[in-house]
């Protein structure tokens, strides 16, 4: 299944997907009206997953924002190696974020569920900002939230051992990606892919998950984990 585009209606399709819209950061202290006016110049569209939205080096051309699902945004190494940088949640948005058309993506994309965004041509969003500046400030502090967040896990990663690392790592997965079910909060990560966002090894995340598990702590899935004792797994997070 590929990329399939959702053209926008007028009316009460645009005003429910205005409201959709307003709980995420980059829309706070808008108006309803005025989003209702941002997101009618968006084209809707639903990707599935492992869809590659944009690659690494890539001319920046859009601006997308996720309202559902989940993306990563990943680098190559030096030996051809894969690190996850971030996972993106709904209300996150990836390219294009600082008026930068004519730029290239310094990273690739790709969904790791299905995954529904509104996307605008970047040159079309850098104007919308331009008359919203509200929007703008909101992008900004999206920026510097997203920056705070880099220089914690890199503070982690030079100062901590992988256990609170590792911890820490699926207590901020639980905001950004988290599904609530019975009982537990699932996180649609393999293995391999919590051990590029923690810069540790495949064995030792395996090693603490199966320690954690006989602890009634998670679950670990193929290709998930199940966080059933959350206080627990904060406290493994303040372990140094």
């Amino acid at each position: 299944m590929r990329e399939r585009l959702i053209p926008l209606d007028d009316g009460n399709v645009l005003r429910r997907r205005a409201a959709s819209v307003q709980p995420f950061a980059a829309f706070a202290d808008i108006p309803l009206a005025d989003c209702i006016a941002i997101v009618s110049s968006a084209t809707e569209r639903l990707f599935s997953r492992r869809h590659t939205v944009f690659f690494e080096g890539d001319p920046v051309r859009q601006c997308v924002l996720l309202v559902s699902g989940c993306v990563k945004i990943t680098q190559l190494g030096a030996n051809g190696s894969e690190v996850i940088l971030r996972l993106t949640g709904p209300g996150d948005v990836l390219g294009g974020v600082g008026g930068c058309a004519g730029s290239e993506h310094c990273s690739t994309a790709r969904t790791v569920q299905p995954s529904l965004a509104l996307m605008w041509e970047a040159a079309q969003f850098e104007a919308i900002s331009d008359r919203y500046p509200t929007l703008r400030r909101n992008m900004a502090h999206v920026l510097e939230s997203r920056l705070n967040e880099l220089e914690v896990r890199f503070r982690e990663i030079s100062t901590e051992k992988v256990a609170p690392r590792l911890s820490s790592q699926l207590l901020r997965l639980l905001d950004q990606v988290g599904k609530q079910s019975e009982g537990h909060v699932e996180i649609a990560l393999s293995r391999r892919e919590l051990a590029q966002l923690t810069g540790t090894t495949l064995f030792t995340v395996s090693r603490l998950l199966c320690q954690w598990e006989t602890q009634g702590i998670v679950s670990a899935r193929r290709e998930a984990v199940l966080v059933r004792n959350v206080p627990a797994l904060q406290g493994l997070s303040r372990e140094g």
